[in-house]
């Protein structure tokens, strides 16, 4: 059988080597040096899962600055607020992006621009002439060529600084303080527990998630720092993602449970068609996934799948096994050694087993953070040294936790508490159904009813009523969506996470109120 070499990372029909990825980093450090970058300062990365990604965070790691990756999807005015909120001294933007990025760019600030590769521009339809570069710019290649490595002397420890995307508002700037030994030695450990990545074990992993989310950006940071073959999907695509781990012989992945829908939809002639008994280690987190869903990934693929939860805030906190997820249907998992998790209602008591309320945490030893220029909104989410990611929640008799929904999200109809998670849990199991979100909107009798918007596998047809009637026998007649809406395509983020408030909002824009 064919060698498959490591200390790699693929793109299309690129390739580059660990060692030149890191010593590209180490030519960008004394670049950013020359612009002006110290420790504390901020460099930003407006770029898709690109191998200047690696290059550039790690370059910023060498001079203690942050590094805050954006979402490329933003509008410029949303790109602009988070440049502005976080003081960027340095921007890294790919080609196709400028037309919103450029005139995000606060004043004063460098703007370093890479050409936009071939394989990225397939996946999202993007013109070629987008791609290049124009004579102004500064191009990402020149600016690294140009300047000889930073001395290994020279290194420094920071982190990336990513912003939260909060239902309402602005998002939040989680800034991690300085990184100690204690908190170093944390998040190795929490590495290695959760996602199986050490220097000592040989790894091969598929990035499949946008490198502008915390997990997806730790994930494949730490597989590339480690040496392991790192093989980046400009975007995810299920069967391309088969057809790469039978050929590279994958070990590694970290998926969101989008995925696992998208996968077992495929025909059942694709499904079978590769071989996927390299798999060691797949983990999942970011969204609820159904108990369904769960069950059927792992008579698939095996017990290689587990699951965390956490936040950019907090970290992995609680992690489950395969083995795990099968006993205790529905659970995230139980804490991690040094985390702790504790529920708390309203009135700040801790609850006992089986009662819901919101869910506090944290890891012993984790890097301390703060919301960028929010001092207040750190001490609104703090309980007892634990910290509230907003989520609704409880631990059941042997400390597993379940999640009911996200607090934000919770829908109150008439004094009763609705969790639109455990909706949207059975609707995902009606045949027909693709994917759907559930949320409330205004309702001058019970301040709040639910709606249902739901995107049919292509080629169902469902009507209104044949939901109402599926869910019938599957939850209380109160939980059952008052209106139900069909689209054929819900917005998403590129992680295939839906974006909630792009179809919440226009039902409240016509109130004075949000629940």
């Amino acid at each position: 059988m064919e060698e498959i070499p490591v200390g790699r990372i693929l793109s299309g029909d690129r390739e580059v080597s660990r060692g030149a990825v890191m010593e590209r980093a180490h030519r960008a450090a004394s670049g950013f040096a020359i612009l002006g970058l110290k420790a504390g300062d901020v460099i930003a990365l407006v770029l898709r899962n690109d191998f200047a990604f690696f290059e550039a965070s790690f370059a910023a790691q060498r001079l203690g600055a942050y590094c805050v990756p954006v979402n490329w999807h933003g509008k410029t005015p949303e790109i602009a607020y988070v440049l502005k909120d976080c003081n960027a001294k340095i921007v890294v933007a790919h080609a196709d992006l400028l037309p919103q990025v450029a005139p995000a760019v606060p004043q004063g600030a460098s703007l370093l621009v890479v050409p936009t590769p071939l394989e990225i521009a397939a996946a999202y339809n993007v013109a070629p002439g987008a791609c290049q570069l124009s004579s102004d710019a500064v191009p990402w290649d020149t600016f690294v060529a140009q300047h000889e490595p930073m001395a290994e002397s020279a290194v420094r420890a920071m982190s990336s600084m990513f912003y939260t995307s909060g239902t309402t508002g602005h998002p939040k700037g989680v800034r991690r303080l300085g990184l100690d030994a204690a908190s170093a030695a944390a998040m190795t450990r929490v590495t290695k527990d959760v996602f199986a990545i050490s220097p000592e074990r040989v790894m091969r992993a598929v990035v499949t998630g946008p490198l502008y989310h915390a997990a997806p950006s730790h994930f494949g940071l730490s597989a590339v720092r480690d040496g392991g073959l790192v093989i980046l999907q400009p975007r995810f695509d299920a069967e391309q993602l088969l057809s790469l781990i039978e050929h590279y012989r994958i070990t590694h992945l970290h998926m969101v449970p989008t995925m696992f829908v998208r996968l077992l939809r495929l025909p059942e002639p694709v499904k079978g068609r590769y071989d996927l008994s390299s798999l060691e280690w797949v983990v999942h987190a970011a969204a609820p996934c159904a108990v369904d869903v769960k069950r059927r990934m792992i008579e698939w693929w095996g017990p290689v799948v587990g699951e965390y939860y956490g936040g950019t805030e907090t970290g992995a906190a609680v992690f489950h096994t395969a083995e795990e997820a099968l006993r205790k249907p529905g659970t995230v998992g139980r804490p991690l050694p040094g985390a702790s998790v504790r529920i708390y209602d309203e009135a700040g008591n801790a609850l006992p087993p089986g009662q819901v309320g919101e869910v506090y945490l944290w890891v012993e030893g984790w890097p301390d953070f703060t919301y960028h220029n929010l001092p207040d909104a750190r001490r609104e989410c703090e309980r007892d040294g634990l910290v509230s990611l907003g989520d609704i929640g409880y631990l059941d008799e042997d400390g597993y936790l379940f999640l009911c929904d996200r607090k934000r999200d919770m829908v109150i109809f008439g004094g009763s508490n609705i969790y639109p998670a455990e909706i949207e849990a059975e609707l995902l199991a009606m045949p027909g159904v693709h994917d759907c979100a559930v949320f409330g909107i205004p309702d001058e009798e019970y301040g709040e009813r639910l709606a249902a918007h739901i995107e049919p596998q292509r080629g169902a047809t469902l009507t209104s009523d044949a939901v109402r009637s599926f869910l019938s026998s599957r939850v209380a007649s109160f939980k059952i969506p008052q209106l139900i809406k069909f689209d054929s395509g819900l917005p998403r983020e590129d992680s295939g996470k839906i974006i909630k408030r792009k179809l919440r909002d226009p039902y409240w824009a016509s109130t004075r109120r949000r629940i």
